[in-house]
């Protein structure tokens, strides 16, 4: 019995401790809302560095492996579209949406009603790989360049799957725990890893100036294996999207601009100066990123053998570390690789920050998130589980994951491009549609090449898609009789009509506006009465609500009251109608101490229609649905309002 009591105790006690919430604002993509630290644009440069340049650890690699001696031209390209189409459409954003928002809410406030919020659901599964892809990919070339490492045990070597899940549990155990100064952490990590790679890569480049041959002899390899440069330029033009990783790190140099210190004449609605810090910030990391992009695949595909590149060959996932053993010394090589991987791991930190905000940022304003996701330990855990799935299935492998990863960077790309062509063609600027539509189509190729290359990218997105889209709509059927109401707002002629000292009883009959004249009311009115035996002599007040917009969860219920004749109405707009009226009435209960009481008519129809056309449209069976409402929002009987139903 005793053993019993204590289980359960304990079992309370973690359940307790799980749903504990940690107040302390996270330092990461997809920022808090409630005022984080603001800090010069160069330090938080290295936040979203710590994606963006990390992946310096693997891209050589990967490039080599996906376009041969091509690689560098392939690169080349790539760094062409990073400079002249990333970066303007991110720089683009980051002046429509100073507020940490990214894409994603562009699109959402350009794409009305449930088409955009479905949208925004499928893109929340692309944020979703890339998060994941990040945390995962980035723990198994961690785990390679432990591995690769002389001074590593032997008995680490062939266990690249358990030290992956090491290194992710790690992670998940820091965030159980509280991740804070994350912003302190990686300007030290980023400044570190980036001089390194230029020791590195200088010394590669030493090495090709002491040796012109490797240059003649990659110039030869060329011409042999494509001789005619057009047929070059297709190929290379063919094969840039499977290096498409190497364009990680924009969309969240914009969702961190909440934390870009600005000028002190800023304000919410004009941050002019945090845009312009904020467009230094996306700039410097474009150029950057682009240098060491460039350098590295040059002097990796030509100092590095074509095997070594190969799944378990020395350079696989690990091609700068391998530059760096061979001609700066193991010495050096494990200080790179000790920067290397914990850089890798922090930017396995920063996805999980991510996805710890992105899940509050959108899905419980949709009314499509259980309340427990609103905690930051159960996600964690549910995070850390399907790391741990991605892993085994990929077998911590780092090429393999390279082309998941590449499309969720891709999809979001393209959203973006997308989001900011829609945006100037509303503006009718005709030069900036031109120019941001011809970058979209080339981001839509590059992300359907990528696709068709590497088809488990979207597979695992379709997973993350399909069980948001799921547990979304789950949860809004859920939450539906939810009060949904933030405030209730009434002009002074509304609070006059409620709060009439002659009225000892305050009746409201609900009315669906029609024609909106005398004659509407009278017939109503006279309906209602006979319907329900109210007397002559008691005043009714008519409250109509019409639908706003019926995707929105929860929105401020503004009423306004106006006079038809002789006849006192309350109009108001609002998601879901029963709500509103449910809110309605007991804000009237609260102002007047009164309980109100409210009349409606029978409706004629199947009951699973009407319910449909409640979730959907915010209508159907309003009577029964505005009881309901009431009944969880009022859990004392005695003190919730009247509904009568007659007709």
């Amino acid at each position: 019995m005793s053993r019993g009591i204590s289980s359960t105790s304990y079992y309370r006690k973690l359940i307790r401790w799980l749903l504990e919430e940690d107040r302390q604002p996270k330092e990461g993509p997809y920022p808090q809302e409630h005022g984080p630290r603001k800090h010069v644009w160069w330090r938080v440069m290295c936040l979203t560095g710590v994606d963006y340049f990390s992946t310096l650890g693997y891209q050589p690699g990967i490039a080599a492996l996906a376009a041969g001696v091509l690689s560098p031209l392939a690169t080349f390209v790539l760094v062409l579209l990073t400079l002249f189409g990333a970066l303007p459409i991110y720089r683009r954003i980051a002046a429509k949406s100073p507020h940490g928002e990214g894409s994603i809410a562009m699109l959402e406030h350009l794409l009305p009603w449930w088409q955009g919020k479905f949208f925004v659901l499928c893109l929340l599964g692309f944020v979703a790989t890339d998060f994941i892809i990040t945390i995962t990919l980035s723990a198994a070339d961690a785990t390679a360049h432990i591995i690769e490492n002389p001074w590593t045990p032997s008995f680490l070597h062939g266990q690249q799957i358990l030290i992956t899940l090491v290194l992710v549990t790690l992670l998940g155990v820091v965030f159980l725990k509280g991740f804070k100064e994350a912003i302190n952490i990686a300007v030290g990590l980023v400044g570190i890893y980036l001089f390194l790679n230029l020791i590195t890569i200088g010394a590669g480049i030493s090495q090709i100036l002491q040796q012109p041959s490797l240059l003649l002899d990659w110039q030869r390899a060329l011409f042999v294996s494509h001789g005619n440069p057009l047929v070059t330029a297709g190929v290379v033009v063919l094969l840039f999207p499977k290096l498409a990783l190497g364009l990680s790190g924009f969309e969240t140099g914009v969702v961190v601009m909440p934390l870009v210190k600005g000028r002190a004449t800023d304000t919410e609605v004009h941050p002019t100066g945090r845009i312009r810090n904020t467009r230094k910030l996306l700039t410097a990391a474009a150029l950057i990123m682009s240098f060491f992009l460039l350098t590295s695949s040059l002097v990796t595909i030509l100092l590095i053998p074509a095997a070594e590149f190969q799944p378990g060959g020395s350079a696989s996932g690990r091609a700068l570390a391998y530059l760096a053993h061979r001609y700066l010394g193991d010495g050096f090589g494990t200080v790179y690789d000790l920067s290397t991987i914990a850089i890798l791991w922090f930017a396995g930190a920063s996805a999980m920050a991510g996805l710890l905000n992105v899940v509050p940022r959108y899905l419980p304003r949709y009314g499509m998130a259980p309340n427990w996701t609103r905690k930051t330990r159960p996600l964690v855990l549910v995070y850390t589980f399907i790391a741990f799935v991605v892993t085994i299935l990929f077998r911590a492998n780092v090429d393999l994951q390279g082309g998941a990863y590449a499309t969720g960077v891709l999809v979001l790309m393209t959203s973006a491009a997308v989001a900011v062509t829609l945006s100037s063609i509303r503006e009718r600027q005709k030069r900036a549609r031109l120019v941001f539509g011809v970058i979209t189509l080339v981001f839509i190729y590059t992300t359907i090449v990528n696709i068709f290359e590497r088809p488990e990218g979207i597979r695992i997105a379709a997973f993350f898609i399909g069980t948001i889209v799921v547990m979304s709509l789950v949860s809004r059927v859920w939450r539906s009789t939810e009060l949904r109401v933030e405030q209730v707002e009434m002009d002074e002629m509304a609070l006059r009509f409620i709060t009439d000292p002659k009225q000892q009883t305050i009746r409201f009959i609900a009315n669906r506006l029609n024609t909106g004249d005398v004659a509407e009311y009278y017939h109503k009115e006279k309906e209602v009465r006979e319907d329900n035996h109210i007397p002559s002599t008691d005043t009714v007040v008519f409250l109509e609500v019409q639908i706003a917009d019926a995707s929105e969860f929860a929105n401020i219920v503004r009423v306004k009251g106006i006079m038809v004749g002789e006849y006192q109405i309350l109009r108001a707009e609002s998601a879901a109608v029963p709500n509103a009226i449910a809110a309605i009435l007991l804000y009237t209960r609260d102002q007047t101490g009164k309980l109100p009481h409210a009349y409606f008519g029978w409706v004629e129809g199947n009951p699973i229609q009407y319910l449909l056309r409640f979730i959907l449209f915010g209508e159907g069976d309003i009577a029964v649905v505005t009881r309901e409402v009431l009944r969880k929002a009022e859990k004392n009987p005695e003190q919730r309002p009247a509904i009568h139903v007659g007709g």
